[in-house]
């Protein structure tokens, strides 16, 4: 598959306040994300999770190393738009990205910006709106919807640019179990059925289950990166650097200290009941 995201040696510092040092957040991350997949990111906090988000969308430019975007160098000031129309970002509040009075004008805002022609902008802003499941919406006022719906006018405001790449930094944090479910729904329908790449940044994991793939940061450096069951089985490791696994798999871990030989690759809590049901049936 094709890249459409890769760091090489990449390092970022903050810079320090006064007489004070920096702060290096990594020195030497090599990660690469391929297009049309759904990649999580955790870590505990601290990590560098929302810094590396950053960088993929030229937020944040690299101290060291390099981050291509598209096999644009995101350092490239003369590129800068053409990386930001390939990667688009959605934060944690959405309060902090609606800037319209009606939810159709605010998801019209990020292809006016492009200079995109009217009648294509019209195009995009229905179409994306249908994508996210808030069309009806569309001539509300953004202050008066739930926070699930706030943030899937967010995203339509993203993907109304047309991006490749969305990049969500913990999306749902604010947000209630109905508000959660609504977005995890919308980020896997663009993923599944556009073909759009997404890059979750989140301390959920039951979110993160739900990704094809899960790279685990830890003090500036991949801790481990595979598929789900092949992360979240590594239970000790992911205590070692203050994570857990999801809870079925928690509950099979403790279970096995007591003498049980119970799989730790079971997600979804039918999964695990239907494992415990089978084991104490023999």
């Amino acid at each position: 598959m094709k890249e459409i995201i890769k760091t090489e040696h990449l390092a970022y510092t903050y810079p320090g306040v006064e007489d004070t040092p920096g702060v290096a957040v990594f020195k030497d991350l090599d990660l690469s994300i391929e297009e049309g997949t759904f990649v999580a990111i955790l870590g505990s906090n601290g990590c560098g999770k929302s810094t590396l988000a950053k960088h993929f969308n030229s937020i944040l430019l690299p101290t060291g190393g390099k981050a291509w975007v598209c096999g644009i160098d995101t350092s490239d000031d003369d590129r800068l738009m053409a990386v930001r129309r390939n990667v688009g970002m959605v934060f944690q509040n959405p309060d902090n990205q609606i800037v319209a009075n009606v939810v159709e004008e605010d998801v019209a805002f990020g292809p006016e910006n492009l200079g995109i022609a009217s009648p294509e902008i019209r195009h995009r802003v229905d179409k994306a709106l249908k994508q996210v499941g808030m069309y009806e919406y569309r001539e509300h006022a953004p202050h008066l919807l739930s926070g699930g719906q706030k943030q899937r006018i967010a995203i339509a405001g993203v993907i109304a640019m047309e991006p490749k790449c969305i990049v969500l930094d913990e999306p749902t944090a604010m947000l209630d179990p109905r508000g959660r479910r609504e977005v995890m729904e919308t980020i896997g329908r663009l993923n599944k059925e556009k073909n759009i790449t997404v890059v979750l940044i989140t301390h959920h994991m039951d979110e993160a289950a739900k990704a094809d793939r899960v790279v685990v940061l830890h003090k500036g450096k991949v801790a481990a990166d595979g598929t789900p069951k092949e992360v979240f089985s590594q239970v000790e490791l992911m205590h070692n650097i203050g994570l857990a696994s999801p809870e079925s798999v928690e509950l099979c871990w403790e279970m096995n200290k007591q003498g049980f030989t119970l799989p730790l690759d079971k997600l979804e809590p039918e999964e695990c009941a239907q494992t415990l049901y089978d084991w104490l049936k023999v």
